[in-house]
């Protein structure tokens, strides 16, 4: 199922990367940067986890919570967390319940091999819980700034 923009954003419940229950309910009243990648420490996935890190106080100034999701277990997030010193919330998805809900799991092409992945794709919800913007290819180098800039539209 494809999620547009202007609907209600699925709610979920997980663990983040310290092994705490996370909810989006946790995050009602507040706007939300739900952003979907493939595997933690690899290199795309890096920069746009470090594009969100290097621009997390601007984000924050503009009361976004941020809040990454991969299929990836507790232990590789705070790993990944670490390594790069990441200041927001890593939520696990080994089971991609999340994934699903949020239609991000698909067919993917690379060099011509067919396969079954993420799509990386980011979520802007509002504090009501709408799908205020969805970005299908997030541009992992600027991604901060196309969340930001979609933000001002928005307002």
């Amino acid at each position: 199922m494809q999620l547009t923009e202007e609907t209600k954003a699925p709610s979920f419940k997980s663990t983040d990367q310290n092994g705490k229950p996370v909810s989006l309910a946790d995050y009602k009243g507040k706007k939300v940067v739900l952003y979907f990648y493939p595997e933690d420490d690899t290199p795309t996935c890096t920069i746009e986890a470090c594009n969100l890190r290097d621009n997390f106080s601007e984000l924050k100034k503009k009361g976004l919570v941020i809040l990454g999701v991969s299929p990836d277990d507790e232990k590789k997030h705070k790993k990944f967390e670490e390594k790069y010193s990441l200041p927001y919330t890593l939520i696990a998805d080994p089971e991609k319940k999340i994934i699903d809900k949020y239609g991000v799991w698909g067919e993917k092409n690379l060099y011509g091999r067919k396969y079954m992945g993420l799509h990386r794709t980011t979520f802007l919800i509002d504090e009501k819980g709408i799908i205020k913007k969805i970005f299908k290819k997030p541009r992992s180098k600027i991604h901060s700034e196309e969340i930001l800039k979609a933000l001002e539209i928005l307002n």
